[in-house]
């Protein structure tokens, strides 16, 4: 399975709303797990020692498990913008500790407003905001790691 098709499926569970997914093939064995709407994969390559068939999952197996939740009011999302991390780090919502958030929701923002921070081997990069507008929606608890366009902010547009 290449590393492609696994953020991929890591992708689809997130936007799933399904809480685990195990995938188990001679080679490799995937489990994602998400946590409040996040998916984090756990990977484990095995040498084979007992022979076990494929178990592959498909969109169609997925999609009962989902439409049988109850559903939520649906917002309308299409107008937000996200503000997504532009590299892998840990990620900071104030300067410190004991320093106030540099963004909450509700907050208003302007282009080059620092909205976070993101630690990358020792160094703090603030991020700043590429749009002017209102903080909808925080994405990322504070000191998790994050990827390269993971979304951290939702913002609506002025």
């Amino acid at each position: 399975m290449k590393i492609t098709e696994i953020q991929d499926l890591i992708k689809f569970v997130a936007k799933s709303g399904v809480n685990e997914v195990e995938l188990e093939t001679k080679e490799i064995k995937i489990v994602i797990k998400t946590n409040n709407g996040k998916a984090a994969a756990q990977t484990m390559v095995t040498t084979p020692t007992i022979q076990m068939p494929q178990t592959t999952i498909t969109s169609q197996e997925i999609a009962p498990a989902v439409s049988s939740r109850p559903a939520s009011a649906p917002k309308d999302e299409s107008n937000l913008v996200t503000i997504k991390s532009p590299m892998i780090g840990t990620f900071y919502r104030s300067a410190g500790p004991d320093k106030p958030a540099f963004v909450n929701v509700g907050d208003d923002v302007t282009v080059g407003k620092t909205v976070c921070i993101i630690e990358a081997m020792k160094l703090f990069n603030e991020i700043e905001c590429d749009v002017k507008g209102k903080i909808v929606k925080v994405l990322v608890n504070d000191a998790s790691p994050v990827e390269y366009d993971t979304p951290l902010f939702l913002v609506e547009p002025a």
